[in-house]
């Protein structure tokens, strides 16, 4: 079956009029006569173009109140001689880094190019929108109608709101910029919430599938591609939504740690990497390994606007850190830690000869110079910064007060499980959430997240993480007083995410619940993306026979959305597929729904048969989210 973007449908139709100059008696493309006569602007063939609704809308903008014809981003579809194929790219098997088009041995300047780069992918993340990876790859200029279908704000229903008064959740007909938890499709949801949170969002972390073979399910030859596809196109729009001020922090191990950074860099900017922290998951090794037992995962830091005035929030400072500030000389300051007056390597002007209060005189290690300059030195000694030892005799120490430092430490890019936990501290915490049941396979230990809020937000900032798995961060996030969005697709959801957070709101005391002496409250609403296609997917999976499975597609062939490859008439009547046995039969349907509409837009709700499905308070928790149209 034919794979044909409704652009270049629409294109092939005008061309048709034109007789067998465009196209051949097979109703192929004659594209050197199309893009020769789009280079000379034939005035027929631009006129019939310009006029066409779709075209101009795709490919006209408005510049000082004159209509211009991209014609370049027009013709660029022309040119990819697989228009109709699932992969619009110049590779067809190789994934590397590039710059101008050539791989890095022949260029310093650096760019992560693979096959779909330019592409959008919606990557569902359960079994049924994974298999055999059937979905197509949007491309961004030829598949542009199909791109705003896909990406237009979706309908809300099931609105439900959980508090302490209503721990179970009651229906709700409005919204008051709470906390939010979506379930959906996350790159469908995020474009769903662009125009109500655009900049609005302090801090973004986010722990996708970290592509390990058994986390993400396009087990083809493109695999890697896939992933950087699917992480590329939710990047793009959580750069959107963060806050000028704002960071985003993605936890990933190395399997795809260097391509997500050079990925990051190319959507972010790489003036706006600020660091890579280290994270130390594990706390013993693993002696079933071969070669070596891994013990960490990295979280790369990105700042919206990073600068030399950048500044992020300090670490409190523990009671046993303070403790180590002593007062010998009776410092009317206070008390202070002696610290290193040398530093390497050495500078020339800072090697000098000090006397010490005992007469002793002193030049800094080998290979090392003093702190400061003489100057300064002197300086210092005025002040009384200076420590030489009880009796006076020692090398000169630098005296740090405990009053200078009182307001928190920097964070260092290090972090021990001492410090935030472990991978096994994450899943015992959700243990005893759910009665020792393991209900959820890689969570992250709350102290981590603790951190990383401390650090990236103050309260009251809105935190959002959209693969919101089983809601640490949203957990955290209403224990530290911030706002938070959480948006998880799978179902889940509902037995794990959702019950998790009730038991925050009732006042469960693990995790960071001592430290930040949490008593319980809070409230947030749930809502889910309005299923359309998703029904059908359903039936036809839950068909048993032959018989089940002709009466889902005769109500397929009434109400469904086909995927826009599709043919129904030579599927219907093409007799290797009759012989096909059932299971087969019933994927080939599954690949037949247009995926992209398993969701129903916001814009048809007021349509008839779209009303009738949705509830009252639905319908108007819609227009409160979104605002009345007029």
């Amino acid at each position: 079956m034919e794979i044909e973007p409704k652009i270049m449908s629409q294109v092939k139709s005008i061309l048709g009029e034109f007789g067998n100059k465009y196209l051949t008696s097979k109703g192929s493309l004659k594209r050197n006569n199309v893009i020769n006569d789009l280079d000379k602007f034939d005035h027929e063939l631009m006129t019939k173009l310009f006029k066409d609704p779709l075209i101009h809308k795709n490919y006209v903008e408005k510049i000082a109140d004159t209509e211009v014809f991209k014609l370049n981003q027009f013709i660029e579809m022309f040119e990819y001689k697989g228009f109709w194929e699932d992969s619009y790219t110049k590779y067809t098997n190789k994934i590397g880094l590039t710059a101008g088009g050539k791989f890095i041995d022949e260029s310093a300047d650096v760019v992560l190019d693979f096959p779909f780069k330019d592409t959008v992918l919606k990557a569902g993340m359960t079994k049924e929108d994974q298999k055999d990876a059937d979905e197509p790859f949007l491309h961004e200029t030829i598949a542009k109608p199909e791109i705003d279908e896909l990406l237009e704000p979706k309908i809300f229903v099931n609105a439900t709101k959980y508090d302490k008064e209503n721990l179970e959740g009651v229906s709700t007909d409005k919204f008051d910029d709470e906390n939010l938890i979506i379930k959906g499709n996350n790159l469908i949801a995020l474009h769903s919430i662009k125009e109500k949170y655009a900049g609005a969002v302090k801090l973004i972390y986010l722990d996708p599938p970290y592509n390990t073979g058994k986390d993400f399910g396009y087990n083809d030859k493109f695999n890697h591609s896939a992933w950087l596809t699917f992480i590329k196109s939710r990047l793009e729009i959580a750069w959107k939504l963060l806050s000028d001020n704002g960071t985003i922090w993605i936890s990933i191990d190395d399997n795809e740690s260097h391509y997500i950074k050079v990925l990051s860099d190319s959507i972010f900017g790489r003036q706006n990497f600020i660091n890579e922290i280290v994270w130390q998951r594990a706390y013993a090794p693993v002696n079933l390994k071969k070669t070596f037992s891994k013990s960490h995962d990295y979280i790369e830091v990105y700042a919206k606007n990073n600068s030399s005035e950048k500044e992020l929030n300090k670490l409190p400072r523990s009671a046993e850190s303070d403790n180590r500030y002593k007062n010998p000389d009776n410092d009317p300051r206070g008390p202070w830690k002696a610290d290193n007056f040398s530093v390497g390597p050495a500078i020339e002007k800072n090697i000098y000869k000090i006397t010490t209060p005992s007469g002793r005189k002193v030049l800094p290690p080998s290979g090392r110079s003093w702190l400061l300059s003489p100057k300064r030195y002197a300086d210092y000694i005025a002040d009384n910064r200076i420590w030489f030892g009880k009796n006076g005799d020692n090398i000169p120490s630098t005296k740090r007060f405990l009053s200078e430092v009182k307001n928190g430490i920097i964070a260092q890019t290090l972090w021990t499980y001492e410090e935030v936990g472990h991978n096994q501290e994450a899943k015992k915490e959700i243990k005893m959430l759910f009665d020792g049941n393991s209900a959820f396979g890689t969570p992250k230990p709350e102290r981590l997240l603790q951190r990383i809020l401390t650090i990236g937000s103050n309260g009251s900032d809105i935190v959002l993480d959209f693969f919101m798995g089983s809601a640490t961060t949203q957990a955290v996030a209403m224990k530290m007083n911030r706002r938070f969005i959480g948006i998880e697709q799978m179902d889940y959801i509902k037995t794990v995410s959702v019950e998790r957070l009730k038991k925050v709101i009732a006042g469960e005391q693990g995790g960071i619940s001592k430290d930040v002496n949490w008593q319980g409250g809070g409230s947030f609403v749930y809502a889910e993306l309005m299923e359309k296609n998703q029904g059908y997917l359903k039936d036809l999976l839950a068909a048993k026979d032959m018989n089940e499975l002709d009466t889902v597609y005769k109500r397929m062939k009434v109400g469904a959305d086909f995927d826009f490859r599709v043919d129904l008439d030579k599927y219907e009547n093409d007799a290797e597929r009759k012989a096909l046995p059932f299971e087969e039969q019933k994927q080939l349907l599954v690949k037949l729904l247009d995926k992209n509409q398993l969701y129903y837009n916001f814009n048809n709700i007021d349509d008839a048969d779209v009303r009738d499905l949705i509830s009252d308070k639905d319908y108007q928790f819609n227009q409160s989210f979104y605002g009345k149209r007029d």
